[in-house]
């Protein structure tokens, strides 16, 4: 080969070289690279404040109770729920059982607001003793811990004898309280241990009780937490067989997660 062939085939190789190394420098990063336009979030109205804490349902929640009747709950035992409504509020009866939505869910966001009677009376367990059971089986717990000392992993806002909550943000009775819990559902391997644990956060009054807490089962009075393979649940609200002046609830919705 001679000198012009070989000087020509060494340009032709430096000049493929270049353009190959040209090839693979990455495109200089933009701001618009990392922006997404879709899927785009849904509006949702969210709702208006209440005197004495809380907010109304928000657009695309479900309602509960909206202060008239409890035709979205029932009875554990079967039937209608027959705990007692009056002034855009219901009360406990602690001589009907416990009570249940009649729909069930998996994730969600739900609102309850509830209070403790001014002539409330009793200590420790036996002063305004509910709880609110997520999925039926896993017990936030609802208790009077206004100056009442009790076992802390039975205190309000305690997922029942598992975690103890992070504060103590009661009111005094009279006054409502206002939680606010947001839960992801269980999975299950095939044979019915957890895949992935139920987690709660709770929010009570404004303060973070339980942040992404990690339930490690059914909430048992006595004994440990139990893994019962299940579905979708229902919310159920607790009718404490304490003999204290019974509470009330209010303002109850939830937003499927």
């Amino acid at each position: 080969m001679n000198k012009k062939l070989l000087m020509a085939a060494s340009l032709a190789l430096v000049s493929c070289t270049l353009v190959a190394q040209e090839k693979k420098q990455p495109a200089p990063m933009s701001h618009e690279m990392s922006e997404f336009y879709e899927p785009v979030p849904p509006v949702v109205t969210p709702g208006t404040e209440l005197k004495g804490g809380g907010f109304t349902a928000p657009s695309d929640a479900i309602v509960l109770f909206d202060g008239k009747d409890l035709s979205a709950w029932e009875s554990v035992k079967g039937g209608p729920a027959e705990w007692d409504v009056h002034d855009g509020v219901f009360t406990v009866n602690k001589k009907k059982g416990d009570i249940r939505t009649k729909q069930e869910f998996n994730d969600f966001q739900l609102h309850i607001e509830w209070q403790v009677p001014t002539n409330i009376t009793g200590e420790s367990q036996a002063r305004g003793n509910s709880g609110i059971f997520l999925q039926g089986l896993y017990e936030v717990q609802v208790l009077d811990c206004y100056n009442n000392p009790t076992y802390v992993n039975g205190q309000t806002g305690s997922i029942y004898k598992q975690s103890i909550p992070l504060a103590n943000a009661m009111r005094k009775p009279g006054e409502w309280n206002v939680y606010d819990i947001i839960y992801t559902a269980p999975t299950f391997k095939d044979d019915g241990s957890y895949r992935t644990h139920p987690t709660v956060t709770v929010i009570h009054n404004g303060v973070v009780l339980q942040n992404h807490t990690t339930i490690l089962g059914t909430t048992e009075w006595i004994g440990f937490p139990q893994v019962k393979k299940h579905g979708a649940g229902p919310i159920i609200l607790q009718s404490h067989g304490d003999p204290s002046e019974p509470i009330s609830f209010r303002n109850i919705w939830i937003r499927k997660l």
